[in-house]
């Protein structure tokens, strides 16, 4: 199903966590990504941080589930994400998107580019993960 949708659009945000160590294991032997810095304190610690740090991919997992969930998974056509500050044990970030363009694509649909963030909701309001996203919002018209 397509949403229609217009420049400056939101969905609601959502909140997720706190994060806990056994969401990183989760999503570790979800993932296969075992990297030690994700689970193991003293490794955490030997690194320069004060606790085990999340994977990315787990916040930018729930960031596009997030979206997906506005504007379905059938209508993703791209999706990108850059790792910006790291989340840990006890954060809660809130997820957030909004609708930057919407144009036309090649086949006649239109297609809408979002801005994606997922934001610790303490502290500095630092942003853990920054993304884009195009969705396609309405199919191409037939002749």
């Amino acid at each position: 199903m397509r949403r229609e949708v217009g420049l400056g659009d939101a969905a609601a945000p959502r909140l997720l966590g706190p994060l806990t160590r056994t969401d990183f294991v989760r999503y570790q032997g979800a993932s296969g990504d075992f990297q030690a810095i994700h689970h193991d304190e003293p490794y955490a610690l030997a690194a320069g941080f004060p606790a085990p740090i999340a994977v990315g991919m787990l916040t930018a997992g729930a960031l596009g589930a997030w979206a997906t969930d506005w504007l379905g998974p059938e209508n993703v056509r791209r999706v990108a994400f850059r790792f910006r500050a790291p989340a840990f044990p006890g954060d809660v970030l809130e997820l957030h998107g909004r609708v930057v363009n919407l144009r036309t694509g090649e086949s006649g649909e239109t297609l809408a580019d979002l801005e994606l963030t997922a934001t610790h909701t303490a502290g500095t309001c630092a942003v853990a993960v920054a993304g884009e996203a195009t969705f396609v919002v309405r199919a191409a018209a037939t002749p």
